[in-house]
């Protein structure tokens, strides 16, 4: 997951307590800590995932990359970057210091917040990164959030995982998010398509996920909630969506179950 695993922290709720205290801390982004080795890391990922990404990637990712002003030649300023997002759809991308607990992240994504971290990875790690940076966190995801159905799926996935009340509905809701936000397929112009993050800014596991070695299954909610998952590894089953539309469907069922 971006800037969270799947680490836990169970704690009584005190309604005496600010709510600002079940939210991370924001960071804002200092624009002028960014050196020309970021940009130049920023460059060559970008240009590296966009040649391949026009033909792989999501239409919805494309567009909202456009929508969002994501620029080839330099690292995200994230003002910029939430001006045209809150006006699309009232999200905003909000940096934070590496890792927040789980419950943490969900209630931002209830809020229309997501964290994101900050930094770029150096140059001497361009594949392999072992937590995520603002090319994963902005480049990766940020830019579905621009989608109107997307958007919506995505706040109402953060309530329903932040109101998660026993270790079996927060495993449910980790791989809902796993299968979707990070590693989602999509069906488009009659060929699967990329929009999960983890696919979106690593070639290696796009490639794979396209690839003879793993199976692609039509998006099942029960299918989806009953698939465990390998953090460091591809996984050999990903699902296929039809439209977004069938996420936001799959928070509903969830939702509904939750209040039976």
């Amino acid at each position: 997951m971006s800037s969270t695993h799947t680490h836990h922290h169970h704690h009584t709720h005190d309604d005496s307590a600010p709510v600002e205290a079940e939210l991370p801390t924001f960071r804002a982004q200092d624009y002028s800590r960014y050196d020309a080795e970021s940009h130049e890391v920023w460059q060559l990922l970008f240009a590296r995932r966009m040649a391949t990404l026009q033909e792989t990637a999501s239409t919805v990712f494309l567009e909202g990359m456009t929508r969002i002003g994501l620029g080839a030649d330099r690292v995200p300023d994230l003002a910029d970057v939430n001006r045209r997002l809150d006006a699309s759809t009232g999200w905003n991308a909000v940096g934070v210091d590496g890792f927040i607990p789980a419950a943490q992240f969900f209630r931002c994504l209830s809020r229309r917040r997501f964290p994101t971290t900050l930094g770029v990875r150096p140059r001497a790690q361009l594949d392999y990164l072992p937590e995520p940076d603002i090319f994963h966190d902005v480049f990766g995801h940020v830019p579905l959030h621009a989608d109107p159905v997307f958007a919506d799926f995505l706040q109402r996935f953060g309530a329903l995982a932040a109101g998660a009340r026993t270790p079996e509905e927060t495993e449910q809701m980790a791989r809902l998010f796993w299968f979707t936000v990070e590693f989602g397929l999509v069906q488009e112009r009659g060929a699967v398509r990329i929009y999960g993050s983890g696919l979106i800014s690593s070639h290696g596991d796009a490639a794979k996920a396209l690839g003879p070695d793993c199976a692609r299954r039509p998006f099942e909610l029960d299918a989806v909630i009953n698939q465990a998952f390998e953090i460091d590894d591809l996984q050999p089953v990903l699902f296929v969506v039809e439209s977004f539309d069938q996420l936001f469907e799959a928070v509903d069922t969830l939702a509904r179950r939750r209040a039976d």
